[in-house]
């Protein structure tokens, strides 16, 4: 299935039925006096979250989207039968936002979530509404009220525990393989990753969703590489696990480059809780591992721990340390609290340190 992230679309509820004028018109009833219904009401928009989809690639082949008009009223004193609401299903972490691309109307986090975005219009009210010793024979009514439109951008944000950062070729797919039953591509060039991968992790009983998105080079904020348009689907991660590939020249300069590309990204990226690990260590010598260790460590000022997919050395640990920040962040927002953002870059929550690595 293709992946597609987001979506432009036209939305429109049902306008309202228009009233009815009529008059009873019986065998022996002299005066019958007028019986003109009411209009039925316009069909809502109505989104709801749904745990099955994990793509808007729907969206692209059905952009507009409209809900059922109000039947008119009709003789008899009968009303005109409401439209059916239009029902739009979208995935679990799907936010609705205004044509201008910055406007949130919604957030669709969670799985059922419903919203009423857009009501139909009012049906019209038929002539007998207008009765009345003064007018004992109105001979008009009400047309339905128009129901609201407007254009909408959906925009998805993948629902994962962990984010996995870093460079083109830092190891991130290979790692999310071997610890999950995903299997994104892998291969000895730069961005073999094109769209996001979701995988989950076990430790013990203890699961969490893992999140691979394609790698950041310098610039990706300005459009260059692939840009920085998937980070959005690490917002929601409580840690992020940044990969660094321990065969570069540089790795202190590696981390960097991601770490200003998150700055310069926003939306609270910088400041989440971070595993730095130095990846592909199979590769390195004993003194290479601890010279490019202790690079790394005084780049980020952070823990840095050694790592390798393809051997499974420092698998266990990194996952456990992931448990435990996932863990912590579940249990601070079943509380009702909120995760705690690593402002000082020391990899440890700023509430008294209860998290870290």
């Amino acid at each position: 299935m293709k992946f597609l992230d987001q979506a432009k679309i036209y939305v429109r509820a049902g306008d309202g039925g228009n009233g009815c004028v009529g008059f009873r018109r019986e065998k022996f009833v002299e005066f019958g006096g007028p019986d003109g219904g009411d209009g039925g009401r316009g069909g809502d928009i109505v989104f709801e979250a749904v745990r099955n989809l994990n793509t808007l690639i729907d969206f692209r082949y059905q952009q507009h989207f409209k809900a059922e008009r109000g039947i008119d009223g009709s003789g008899k004193n009968q009303a005109g039968r409401n439209g059916k609401d239009t029902v739009i299903k979208v995935p679990v972490g799907t936010e609705i936002l205004a044509e201008d691309q910055e406007t949130v109307l919604a957030d669709m986090s969670r799985d059922g979530d419903r919203l009423v975005l857009l009501e139909g219009g009012n049906g019209g009210f038929g002539n007998t509404h207008f009765k009345g010793p003064s007018n004992r024979a109105p001979d008009y009514a009400k047309p339905g009220l128009p129901g609201k439109e407007m254009w909408l951008w959906l925009r998805l944000k993948l629902i994962a525990d962990v984010g996995l950062l870093g460079l083109p070729n830092a190891g991130k797919s290979t790692f999310l393989s071997v610890v999950s039953r995903a299997r994104p591509k892998i291969a000895d060039y730069p961005f073999t990753t094109l769209h996001p991968h979701l995988g989950v992790a076990t430790v013990g009983d203890f699961e969490f969703v893992i999140a691979d998105v394609p790698g950041l080079i310098e610039g990706a904020h300005e459009g260059a590489g692939l840009g920085d348009r998937f980070l959005g689907h690490v917002e929601r991660c409580a840690v992020l696990l940044h990969l660094v590939d321990g065969t570069a020249e540089n790795v202190g300069e590696s981390y960097k480059v991601v770490r200003r590309e998150l700055r310069a990204y926003g939306g609270g990226l910088a400041r989440k809780k971070e595993v730095v690990a130095l990846n592909k260590c199979d590769a390195l010598d004993a003194a290479t591992r601890a010279e490019k260790q202790a690079e790394l460590a005084k780049a980020s000022r952070k823990k840095v721990h050694l790592l390798s997919g393809i051997s499974g050395e420092g698998r266990d640990a990194v996952l456990a340390l992931l448990s435990k920040a996932v863990a912590t962040a579940q249990a601070a927002r079943t509380a009702g609290g909120e995760d705690v953002d690593d402002e000082d870059g020391d990899g440890e929550a700023a509430s008294g340190g209860a998290w870290q690595p």
